[in-house]
């Protein structure tokens, strides 16, 4: 099995060639820079140099805030750019692996009472930002496509590579004695070793459709930052604030818990606690 991987400078992408060296798998692996996914000549040129068996797309624009100023750029990328490279992929019958979001949900208060362990992958997506917008466009095209896919909708994404919430927090708490963090969004963080490791077993089992891939347990950003200087004895005292005292560009999805109900039935699959998985994380940092 060969695979070809995009976006290979983000968090995801970087965790998937360190992967696939350890295990030695084949792999081609390009930057956006080096495959730029929104050229449809580039992709069909290397696709007949290479001929993958599998594409895994982890390009995408994650400007969350960014992306209010720049929607045409973030339907580019996360919607058209993902349309053509299904279309590729169904017609020279190559499987194809899409990273999407947990901003593809609203996250409003009345969806936390109804669904207290998370969105399930059936529940109708309805997003509240450009962004979520953007990636839940190419959720569609991919589906309209007709290709074999498997799209993994991930939350609060942190791995060793790139830039996230915890490689911040550590570097604030070099910097600072006090911080304030959001205490009214809850979600579950997803680390990217898991999201490899699970989304590799998931090919091996030829599994298609929509998984929702995160931790197990809840959390919110304050309570997660708290867990950060806990299990690294960073003294830090942590202010709780709302979304309101700390306004984005973008809005935010209040409560965005992704259920792994579904992904937690495929045999050989183990989900972390997110406390755990930020003790693997810490470790490998």
């Amino acid at each position: 099995m060969k695979l070809l991987i995009t976006g290979a400078g983000g968090q995801l992408g970087s965790e998937w060639i360190d992967f696939c060296a350890s295990n030695n798998i084949s792999f081609v692996s390009y930057t956006s820079s080096e495959l730029d996914i929104c050229d449809v000549t580039q992709i069909k040129h290397e696709v007949e140099a290479q001929k993958p068996d599998v594409i895994i797309n982890c390009a995408a624009y994650t400007k969350v805030d960014d992306a209010e100023d720049y929607k045409n750029l973030a339907s580019k990328i996360n919607a058209q750019a993902v349309k053509e490279i299904a279309g590729i992929c169904a017609e020279n019958k190559i499987k194809l692996i899409h990273y999407s979001t947990d901003y593809v949900f609203s996250g409003t208060k009345d969806d936390q009472q109804k669904y207290p362990e998370g969105y399930s992958e059936e529940i109708e997506a309805d997003p509240i930002n450009s962004y979520g917008l953007s990636k839940w466009k190419g959720e569609q095209e991919i589906i309209k496509s007709e290709c074999d896919y498997l799209l993994i909708r991930v939350s609060w994404l942190c791995g060793k590579h790139g830039h996230n919430f915890v490689k911040t927090m550590l570097r604030l708490g070099n910097e600072k004695t006090e911080l304030s963090v959001v205490n009214d969004q809850l979600g579950s963080p997803t680390f990217t070793d898991q999201v490899v490791e699970q989304t590799f077993k998931l090919i091996q089992k030829k599994k298609s459709g929509i998984f929702h891939l995160s931790s197990d347990g809840i959390t919110s950003w304050y309570d997660f930052a708290r867990e950060i200087f806990k299990q690294t004895k960073i003294t830090m005292e942590l202010k709780p604030v709302t979304t309101n005292e700390y306004p984005t560009k973008a809005k935010r999805p209040s409560f965005s818990k992704l259920s792994t109900q579904k992904i937690s039935n495929v045999d050989g699959i183990h989900i972390l606690h997110w406390k755990d998985g930020l003790k693997r994380l810490l470790k490998q940092l």
